[in-house]
């Protein structure tokens, strides 16, 4: 039985949650309130990031179990555990570093991800996008600082750390200690005189600044493939930026279906094509047309696949390679009942004989009908009795029930 379950509550998971659970509650919850995401919730931050430290640590969670928020803070005996910058935290969790042990240097902020639709055209032939972006920049009047030089000062409230400490009475000889977030602060450990706060960011440190990015779409590239801008990203006191991806969305062309490095396209034929031999045009996506031809003689069945070598997808950074372009016919067949006689009779001589069959003695002949899927086959059998029950009652026949006791 564990003491308390608020830390349980908090990353919103049951006391026996599995080290997979609490990762994956973490993840979900960072995301959600992390302060560049939800700039309101940064005591939320906090405290998603304090629970998961001590209940993802095994001697943290099993002292917290035992004693609850007291015992790691200190209290009950408990020895107290140093806490990590919640940044620091989502760092780690998410391969950003952090600043355990002895790294050095600044941490990096967070990658800005941008998804780009680019049509089946531009990754055939290359282009050039421009993107415009929205991004932080430290703000260049105060360089960073917040105000003027010399203003911004420590939180005397909790002493820099951005979290205070509270003692609450539970009962005789029970008390609990209660950190939260300081008011003063916000958390930031500092403070600024308002009248000293840098006008042009208000003491935020950051502005908005808008960024255009040329993208560059070389020949051959692939859905999901990602171009990376190092450095690009948001920029923070203190945080070397991040990066801004860009990833690559293929969009579907109306001709050509890309499967690796070979496009598929679809040709419909006629009947006298596919038997008689024909020369049809391809237009490409770089404006070529390419002719194919079938010789007289070579008949196409329907639904063959042919293919055309080097004029299928550019390889990447090898452009002048390039895969197959492959090609299923569809032969179109005459409508029923357009040929005439004369033109059965000429086609009976000139293709190959009807194969002989015997049909022996008693079959039953059948009409061939057009199928329909959407018919219910339940219908022709509903009938089918019907009829048996009005010709049996017709014959003066009786049924036989089965009696019951």
């Amino acid at each position: 039985m564990v003491k308390e379950t608020g830390y349980y509550d908090i990353l919103e998971v049951k006391p026996n949650a599995t080290d997979a659970e609490l990762k994956k509650a973490y993840r979900k919850l960072a995301l959600k309130y992390h302060p560049d995401k939800n700039p309101d919730a940064g005591d939320k931050f906090k405290q998603i990031s304090m629970a998961y430290e001590v209940l993802s640590d095994p001697k943290r969670r099993e002292i917290y179990d035992k004693g609850g928020e007291e015992a790691i803070k200190g209290g009950a005996g408990g020895g107290g555990f140093d806490f990590h910058s919640p940044m620091d935290i989502f760092d780690i969790f998410f391969g950003g570093g952090g600043r355990r042990g002895a790294q050095r240097g600044p941490r990096k902020g967070k990658d800005v991800i941008h998804q780009l639709k680019v049509p089946l055209e531009d990754l055939y032939q290359g282009a050039t996008r421009k993107l415009a972006l929205q991004k932080n920049v430290i703000c260049s009047k105060c360089e960073g600082r917040g105000g003027k030089e010399g203003s911004v000062q420590k939180c005397t409230n909790c002493r820099g750390t951005g979290m205070q400490v509270r003692i609450q009475q539970l009962g005789p000889g029970m008390v609990q200690q209660i950190q939260s977030v300081c008011g003063e602060c916000r958390g930031e450990g500092e403070v600024i005189d308002p009248k000293h706060r840098c006008k042009n960011c208000n003491g935020k440190k950051i502005v908005k600044e808008r960024k255009i990015l040329e993208v560059h779409i070389d020949k051959g590239m692939r859905d999901n493939q990602q171009i990376r801008f190092s450095g690009e990203g948001d920029q923070e006191p203190d945080l070397e930026p991040g990066d801004i991806v860009i990833v690559l969305d293929e969009q579907e062309n109306s001709t050509f279906k890309r499967r690796g490095n070979d496009l598929i396209m679809t040709m419909h034929i006629e009947l006298v094509e596919a038997l008689c031999g024909f020369q049809k045009t391809i237009q490409t996506m770089d404006a070529r047309t390419l002719v194919i031809t079938s010789l007289p003689g070579e008949v196409i069945k329907n639904e063959a696949v042919k293919c055309v070598m080097g004029e299928g997808m550019p390889v990447y950074r090898d452009p002048f390679e390039k895969g197959r372009l492959i090609i299923q016919f569809l032969v179109n067949f005459p409508p029923s009942g357009s040929l005439t006689p004369q033109a059965i009779e000429t086609l009976e001589k000139v293709l190959p004989p009807r194969q002989e069959v015997i049909v022996p003695d008693g079959a039953e002949e059948c009409a061939l009908q057009d199928f329909d899927p959407t018919q219910d086959q339940s219908r022709y059998s509903s009938n089918h009795l019907e009829a048996y029950d009005s010709d049996d009652e017709h014959q003066g026949g009786q049924r036989v029930q089965c009696a019951s006791h």
